[in-house]
């Protein structure tokens, strides 16, 4: 290519980020301005979000999407009817008045959603795990960085004031050296577990096909769906959807980890389960014990359904375990326990804050001032990255090393990658 041709697409390139920035959320807004916000994926997290979010000064709500019409009804109405109701999320990102989207959406469309957001120029708050393969986590964050975009994660957690104390107690050596973290989900459920549903008819209230997107083309079975309004939804125990207990609440832990070590990532991860426990047609493990090792510790996540007696009578967390004291952590407090002979003082605090309020808060002002968020895209690709590479052990049968980019061993390789279904295509 000649030096010409060169300037000029080097030209037309910062032409496009002039336009994405100037006219579509780039411009910064100040603090009395309105920021019109729109919802994708309107389940139980869904109306979760649109709830913390209604509370924030100066956002209005003005579109609901979903493709199961009684989430749709539920969400309009949350909003007195005040935002209006679509079923498919292309007509939101087609409309230049929404400023900024929540993505709460199953796991598997995460990363198409949030790509083609930042492409339309919107801001984007998407839940957590924000990717089902490590390839599409990297194509998240290239796009925010491509596009100038404000992408928050929900990882909430980094928002809670007892959460940032504790991490702050690791980072300033009080505990000594910790050379071991444990992080756990434990539970007892019965056998049956979620069931084993036939598969059946897609009620007519559902778009199947819309559901399933990229990924691949199945039956409607109720539990691949799994609204169920005693619970969050059953698709996280399928592998075209998600990644079980290990991306659903292994993502939580390990990100508070990571963000207690300067957002370290696992130089090596290993795993081994099953389903020991439930005999539903969940894929996922019921029980699964993977083991990280980074620069200077090891750290273990547990989740298992058949037991639920763990330290503390607390059926998830973290420990932190130094030479002078160990440091426990869960969304309702934290807990410091001094090592025998150690001067270190036993401390125990409770949460003060809504983390999620306060996360909603972090987000917008960030769509203002355009400055990172304290759950940046690139920081919570790195904690779901984790979780993926113990379900990539676990499903290759190997010890994975992992260099920051990618994995050693080639013949776990293909697990970092997923094939959408037609028409569907990921691109930055």
């Amino acid at each position: 290519m000649s030096a010409s041709n060169d300037r000029r697409d080097f030209l037309k390139a910062a032409a496009t980020a002039a336009f994405t920035t100037n006219i579509f959320t780039g411009n910064l807004k100040g603090a009395n301005d309105k920021i019109n916000a729109a919802f994708i994926g309107m389940g139980r997290m869904g109306r979760g979000n649109l709830g913390h979010a209604m509370k924030q000064d100066n956002l209005v709500v003005t579109q609901v999407c979903d493709v199961f019409k009684p989430n749709l009804d539920l969400a309009v109405e949350q909003t007195q009817g005040k935002a209006k109701g679509v079923r498919d999320f292309r007509e939101i990102l087609a409309d230049k008045s929404v400023d900024v989207v929540c993505i709460s959406t199953p796991d598997h469309w995460h990363a198409y959603q949030t790509v083609e957001a930042c492409k339309a120029g919107k801001d984007v708050y998407v839940e957590k795990p924000v990717c089902v393969a490590i390839d599409e986590g990297k194509k998240m964050v290239e796009a925010a960085r491509k596009y100038n975009r404000v992408v928050q994660a929900g990882t909430m957690q980094r928002s809670g004031k007892h959460f940032q104390e504790a991490t702050d107690i690791v980072k300033s050596g009080k505990l000594g050296k910790v050379s071991m973290v444990h992080t756990w989900n434990y539970s007892l459920m019965e056998p049956e577990g979620i069931g084993s549903p036939a598969d059946a008819a897609p009620p007519d209230t559902l778009d199947w096909d819309m559901w399933l997107g990229p990924a691949p083309k199945r039956p409607f079975n109720a539990n691949r769906f799994g609204v169920d309004p005693k619970a969050f939804s059953h698709f996280r125990w399928f592998w075209d959807y998600a990644g079980g207990m290990m991306t659903d609440w292994g993502v939580h832990w390990l990100d508070i980890v990571q963000m207690a070590f300067d957002e370290a990532m696992p130089t090596v991860a290993t795993a081994v389960g099953g389903k020991f426990r439930l005999t539903d047609n969940r894929e996922t493990p019921d029980t699964i014990h993977a083991s990280y090792e980074y620069n200077g510790f090891c750290c273990t996540y547990e989740n298992r359904y058949g037991n639920g007696q763990s330290m503390f009578g607390k059926n998830g967390g973290i420990l932190f375990y130094g030479d002078k004291g160990t440091l426990f952590v869960d969304r309702s407090e934290y807990r410091v326990v001094p090592e025998k002979g150690s001067s270190l003082q036993e401390v125990q605090v409770k949460s003060s804050n809504n983390s999620n309020n306060s996360h909603w808060q972090n987000f917008l002002e960030c769509v203002r001032t355009r400055q990172k968020p304290i759950s940046d895209i690139e920081k919570c690709y790195r904690s779901t990255a984790t979780c993926l590479m113990a379900n990539i052990a676990l499903r290759s049968k190997t010890r994975l090393d992992w260099d920051g980019e990618t994995i050693k061993q080639s013949e776990a390789r293909k697990y970092m990658f997923r094939e959408y279904r037609k028409p569907w295509k990921l691109s930055v």
